[in-house]
């Protein structure tokens, strides 16, 4: 049976994961704001959430209709046979998204869904589910834009970026998907060196190790929120599995490694690639900007240096940023050089012309990832 999903992504990000996603046969995707819409059936949505490292979620629509009104928004989550989906021994919870509509607090138009689905429920099975916001067994996501209405169901549960290796991290990490994100958008295939000379608690060096040793990132995580659904199907989703665990390399033909002055910060890397099932694969080595060794030539260097959010922190941060380009010039000649950077006075003081902006969003911050060519 055909279905239609939507995958959320990161705004920048639609282009990259739709190749992805075509990436796993499916022929029908549609780029939209903010995600990709695609079809296939429950075993393409089981594969897409072991697979895509991009999508934050991957959701199946199951009602759309206008509304205005309170009573609109019920009646329409009201008219979906929501006992084909859940019945009261399974916990529900609701999220919703909302913008220029009439309807103006998330909040309540979450609530105001749940009464329906619940006056459902109690209609066809004489009593109610619970609510369960932490661990629920169907998660339904309401996307209410310009008085028109989604209510759809989400397939993920936690989020896809929640990989399953990265428990402990440093202050403000950068998210998963965003790093995988990165990396696609370098070109970088694994078949040259790849550098992060600032790699913190290792993320960019992990997602490109699980790319590289072709290792589906959902594979760490301990479940999806589809698995709590009635319908799921354990043939199935052992058959993705296994064709997941078999694609998987163990050795790579080139060294990918991260850089770090922080002590800490490598320990928890370390653990992290431990835990992502690609130890031995990525090389960290404790050293600060200048003293880099990287592999010969080509490669890609990618990073993401702090951007001196604080107040304060930007003038402390000039010389950093202009030591960073001096090392570029020196040491990694034939290089092609990416850099995530939310502040753009920051990245003048590199001193070098970047060839490409590209525009990311690292949460509400908007960034430009900078390629310099090191000629």
């Amino acid at each position: 049976m055909e279905l239609v999903f939507f995958a959320t992504a990161a705004k920048g990000v639609e282009e990259v994961l739709a190749d992805e996603i075509r990436r796993l046969g499916v022929s029908e995707v549609v780029l939209e704001k903010g995600g990709v819409r695609f079809k296939g059936d429950m075993a393409t949505c089981y594969r897409a959430n072991l697979w895509l490292r991009t999508a934050h979620r991957i959701l199946m629509p199951i009602a759309e209709f206008p509304c205005e009104t309170p009573q609109h928004l019920y009646d329409g989550v009201r008219s979906v046979r929501w006992q084909d989906y859940l019945n009261p021994d399974i916990t529900l919870a609701v999220t919703c998204n909302l913008r220029d509509s009439k309807i103006t607090h998330s909040g309540f138009a979450a609530l105001k869904t749940k009464d329906a689905i619940v006056d459902a429920i109690r209609d066809s099975f004489g009593r109610r589910p619970d609510v369960d916001t932490r661990a629920p067994g169907l998660l339904v996501n309401v996307h209410l834009v310009r008085n028109y209405c989604t209510i759809s169901l989400d397939t993920s549960g936690i989020s896809l970026d929640k990989r399953g290796y990265r428990l402990d991290c440093n202050e403000a990490p950068l998210r998963e998907t965003l790093a995988a994100a990165m990396i696609e958008l370098c070109g970088w295939d694994g078949s040259t060196p790849l550098v992060d000379p600032m790699c913190g608690s290792g993320t960019i060096p992990v997602e490109a190790a699980l790319k590289a040793c072709r290792r589906a990132p959902g594979l760490t995580r301990q479940s999806f929120g589809f698995q709590r659904w009635p319908s799921f199907d354990s043939l199935t989703w052992s058959n993705v599995l296994q064709e997941a665990q078999e694609q998987a390399r163990h050795s790579l033909p080139v060294p990918i490694l991260g850089y770090d002055l922080s002590g800490r910060s490598l320990e928890l890397a370390r653990q992290n690639v431990q835990r992502a099932g690609v130890g031995g694969l990525v090389t960290f080595c404790q050293a600060g900007i200048g003293e880099w060794s990287p592999p010969a030539s080509p490669g890609i260097l990618l990073c993401n240096p702090p951007y001196g959010v604080r107040l304060g922190e930007e003038e402390a941060l000039q010389s950093l940023y202009k030591k960073l380009g001096d090392t570029l010039k020196r040491s990694f000649t034939g290089y092609a050089a990416y850099v995530l950077t939310g502040n753009p006075r920051l990245a003048s003081c590199i001193g070098l012309k970047p060839s490409r902006r590209i525009v990311l969003f690292n949460g509400a911050i908007e960034c430009r990832l900078l390629r310099y060519e090191l000629y």
